[in-house]
């Protein structure tokens, strides 16, 4: 019997991907006529590349993979520079982030019959103060944990440390859970490696080329669905 829902942050439950895409169009350009470059295209492929280097070993700093770049092309990197780029970069994408126009419908109901939790890569960026959960207060009231991976001793995801935590404080059984989450390597593999049924959403609004995998796992285009959970995992193979 399920008991508890824990959920992703970043795409899951709030929409950042317009202000992520500015910000990365606006990086970019940046970097690229400061080195002088002249094959954009080259330098684009390469910056993608490193990007998602970067994100699959969970190391989410801009000004980390900015200076990889600027050693690749073999120029100094300028740290106070790409410091005054990653801040102006994370203030970009909160200027854009918005809740999912069903995100608190959804968790008001949910929170009736189960435990909530967040488990989130998103600690304080930039010069932001704040965490980005804890500038939608709206939400917040909603759960009964909220861990912030990649933290003080708290790995990121997809190491199961913060999963394990969140079981803990909500004192539920891996078993008694299910992880919903946007991220394949992330969210869906850090849960199911966990012991926690995970389930992918690929949100219908969001402009994205969702990975092409073949799996067992529930995929929902809405948070409406988990209204309905029981039908969801019914048809997951036992």
């Amino acid at each position: 019997m399920i008991k508890a829902i824990l959920f992703d942050f970043g795409q899951t439950l709030v929409d950042a991907s317009d202000g992520f895409r500015k910000a990365e169009k606006e990086a970019q350009k940046e970097i690229y006529y400061h080195l002088h470059l002249t094959n954009w295209e080259k330098f684009l492929s390469f910056y993608r590349e490193v990007r998602k280097d970067y994100h699959n070993k969970c190391i989410f700093s801009r000004t980390a993979f900015w200076q990889k770049i600027y050693m690749d092309y073999c120029k100094k990197p300028e740290r106070k520079l790409l410091k005054k780029w990653e801040d102006e970069y994370w203030q970009k994408v909160k200027q854009e982030r918005v809740l999912f126009p069903e995100t608190v419908k959804v968790l008001c109901k949910l929170s009736k019959s189960y435990k909530l939790a967040i488990i989130t890569n998103s600690p304080k960026q930039g010069n932001n103060k704040t965490y980005p959960v804890q500038e939608h207060p709206e939400i917040k009231s909603f759960f009964d944990v909220i861990v912030v991976a990649g933290e003080g001793d708290i790995p990121p995801k997809p190491d199961p440390k913060p999963f394990k935590l969140c079981l803990e404080r909500l004192e539920t059984k891996a078993s008694e859970a299910v992880f919903v989450g946007d991220d394949w390597n992330i969210d869906i593999c850090g849960a199911k490696n966990t012991g926690i049924q995970p389930i992918w959403i690929q949100h219908h609004s969001v402009k994205r080329s969702w990975p092409h995998i073949k799996t067992d796992v529930p995929i929902i285009t809405a948070l409406q669905s988990l209204l309905d959970l029981e039908s969801i995992l019914h048809f997951i193979p036992v």
